[in-house]
């Protein structure tokens, strides 16, 4: 509950109300200048902005706002709505969260193995802990876990998604229509940039989100008792030191999507590129990211 009332009081005043006195118009690529009116998040800090010309991005769209406040420092048709692939697969993980019983085990059904293509091979009738479902489906972004968890924590996959649906009015994201739990391609199902801003800074507040986002490998005990060693899909995470999750997402529809952020000292950043290519989506991504957090260009960040 203290984390709800953080995402409803916190999120949708200082991002979603202020993130469209700040943004450029729709379609066009530039600084936001508006001042920040809104309340910034309780207990942030905030380090002078300084920003020098920003990298060029070849991405459909895209956003970068600053989280402590919901400032958009950049956006590229922010506003259009697009597919955007398993990087819905945030909200999804709130829903989850904000629901309980992560300790309880569930029941695989025949459904949810069936769900391609992304899969971590799970199988009709084994046994899984809600939460080791959940963390994997993040860091490898696992359809099938994703129906299995839709199914056992609402009933069924149409109870999960109005509650996806539910979730993201609050949040204030008003262009959106989700229609599945993972994020495959689907008729009406959308979202934009702005909004997945939106969704990426309600992730940042849940603390056990953003720590399953940021997580780069980990162990899933597969329920025949071998232990399966997954990476997570988001290449930034290796390539800069100042990323700090959070999802990847791929469909033909979307093309390469990444929603990401990032902390250097006090500085805080979440940029958004959808309608992407590889290798791309991980450059411009970490571009947007180091441009934002203020990183010199030309240092040398990239790590393991």
């Amino acid at each position: 509950m203290f984390w709800q009332s953080v995402i409803r009081g916190v999120v949708v005043l200082a991002v979603g109300a202020t993130f469209a006195g700040c943004s450029a118009p729709s379609g066009t690529s530039g600084p936001g200048t508006a001042p920040v009116s809104a309340p910034p998040a309780v207990g942030a800090n905030f380090a002078p902005v300084s920003l020098g010309s920003p990298p060029q991005v070849g991405a459909a769209a895209y956003i970068v706002i600053d989280p402590r406040n919901g400032q958009v420092l950049l956006e590229k048709n922010a506003h259009v709505r697009r597919a955007v692939a398993s990087t819905q697969k945030l909200l999804t993980a709130l829903v989850v969260l904000e629901s309980g019983r992560m300790d309880e085990w569930v029941t695989v059904a025949a459904s949810d193995a069936a769900v391609e293509p992304a899969k971590m091979g799970i199988r009709a009738g084994q046994r899984y802990r809600r939460r080791d479902l959940l963390e994997a489906m993040m860091v490898r972004s696992c359809n099938d876990i994703a129906a299995c968890l839709a199914r056992t924590t609402a009933g069924s996959e149409a109870a999960f998604v109005a509650r996806m649906n539910m979730k993201a009015a609050q949040l204030g994201m008003r262009n959106s229509r989700f229609a599945t739990p993972h994020g495959l391609d689907a008729p009406g199902q959308y979202s934009t940039a702005f909004d997945l801003a939106i969704l990426a800074t309600a992730a940042l507040n849940h603390g056990e989100l953003h720590r399953i986002t940021r997580t780069r490998e980990m162990v899933f005990p597969m329920a025949d008792g071998k232990d399966a060693l997954i990476v997570n899909t988001n290449r930034v995470l290796r390539m800069s030191p100042y990323c700090s999750g959070l999802k990847t997402g791929y469909t033909s529809e979307a093309g390469r999507c990444l929603v990401s952020s990032g902390e250097r000292g006090l500085r805080r950043a979440v940029v958004v590129v959808l309608g992407s290519q590889v290798p791309d989506v991980w450059n411009d991504s970490r571009d947007l990211l180091h441009w934002a957090l203020g990183v010199p260009q030309g240092a040398t960040v990239a790590t393991n």
